[in-house]
């Protein structure tokens, strides 16, 4: 899992764009490319039983995490993604919660392609049951897959991921400011939007792909954006047909792995504003991308976003007047892959002033400022990155140890 660190975890300022190399790849936009088993039978229809419910969630790199019950009894973490046209659980779970095959029924797989064009194939499962607070979600429809890296790389187990379709019966409100996950019926008849104020934008989504996909201006330019609460990252912006003005960059980011290999990641700060709905982000951080363009954990979490699916609108709500404004990216030009044991440097960026340590990919960092690095969780590893001007890393090479004090700065002012 890739990580650096800036506000999000890692050392540096961008875990949550590394650590969305696994949701993007994978989870995040999953393009279904064909069944590779021989049975073609359907998982059946999702049974949901809708009841008002309100759920403590955690913001973990920008992701946002609830708990789900499958059993009535444990809970399990999840992401609500609703940038995922899936659900998925860990294997273990997939073994203990799935409905059961007919005897000699061949497992059914499912190839699945992310975004950068990279394939794997996945189980494919029925759950029982999925239950949030007092709404139940029977024969929900999911793949298997390992969170053992994202779990590590967060400091928290993760055991599966909610897609944005399990809620297409609901009124779901992601309280970002508030953590919390509110589900409730979704209207049986028609409703006129909430009047739109400096506060409460009402937006017509499209969901012919599975997800929401909404129009946002940037300047005198429109374009169509998908939200997307399984990235930690702010706005990814594929420029094509559009003219966006930068006053920082863009410039080297962190490194962005994917199925189909790693590529470094441009971002910069824009010179002009960003429009969603009523709502105006001033200067706001991109990351270039040449795929879709998405708004993710980073810039949603200024918002309360409620998803009604019947009549594909989507409100988001602020506390506060004036626009949204965004703070500096710190880093320190390392980012990691991370582990119990160890963080593995992944790559250097350039033009830094960490470039110039004797730091390279590859070289294995055991301990933050004296302490071991399982002892720095994201929280705590964030809060060190707002306030620090430099961190002491000390490396392993073979059976000696090395400290290099690393410069903390704004990658992105």
């Amino acid at each position: 899992m890739t990580a650096d660190g800036r506000s999000r975890i890692p050392v540096g300022p961008a875990w949550r764009r590394s650590a969305r190399w696994l949701l993007s790849s994978v989870i995040g936009l999953l393009v279904f490319s064909g069944c590779s088993t021989v049975s073609r039978r359907g998982p059946g229809r999702t049974v949901v039983e809708v009841r008002p419910a309100i759920l403590p969630a955690q913001l973990v790199s920008n992701f946002f995490v609830v708990e789900a019950h499958l059993d009535g009894g444990t809970p399990y973490r999840f992401l609500v993604d609703t940038g995922s046209t899936v659900s998925y659980v860990t294997p273990q779970l997939a073994q203990r919660f799935a409905v059961k095959e007919k005897k000699g029924a061949a497992p059914r797989l499912v190839r699945v392609r992310s975004a950068n064009g990279g394939e794997t194939a996945l189980p494919a499962i029925t759950l029982r049951q999925l239950r949030l607070g007092a709404s139940l979600f029977e024969r929900v429809p999911a793949l298997a897959y390992d969170f053992s890296d994202l779990s590590s790389h967060l400091g928290l187990r993760i055991d599966g991921i909610i897609g944005f379709p399990v809620f297409q019966h609901t009124l779901l409100t992601l309280d970002y400011p508030g953590q919390r996950l509110i589900i409730a019926p979704a209207p049986a008849t028609y409703a006129p939007p909430p009047k739109q104020t400096p506060r409460v934008s009402t937006l017509t989504f499209s969901n012919q792909q599975g997800v929401p996909l909404i129009p946002i201006q940037l300047g005198n330019e429109s374009f169509v954006a998908l939200i997307d609460s399984g990235s930690d990252g702010s706005l990814s912006l594929n420029p094509a047909g559009l003219h966006p003005q930068f006053s920082h960059g863009p410039r080297a980011g962190t490194l962005v792995s994917s199925l189909s290999g790693d590529r470094p990641q441009l971002t910069g700060r824009l010179s002009q504003s960003l429009l969603i709905g009523t709502h105006p982000i001033a200067q706001p951080i991109v990351d270039l991308t040449d795929q879709l363009s998405s708004l993710g954990g980073e810039l949603l979490r200024h918002f309360t976003v409620t998803f009604d699916q019947r009549r594909n609108l989507v409100t988001f709500t602020r506390e506060a007047d004036g626009p949204v404004t965004m703070e500096a990216r710190r880093h320190t030009g390392l980012s990691f892959a991370r582990s119990p044991a160890y963080w593995r440097v992944l790559t250097v960026i350039p033009d830094t002033p960490t470039a110039a340590l004797p730091v390279q990919a590859g070289d294995l960092c055991v301990r933050i400022n004296g302490e071991p690095v399982d002892k720095w969780d994201y929280a705590r590893y964030a809060a060190l990155l707002k306030t620090a001007t430099k961190i002491t890393c000390t490396f392993l090479a073979g059976t000696k140890e090395t400290d290099i004090e690393v410069p903390i700065f704004n990658l992105v002012p």
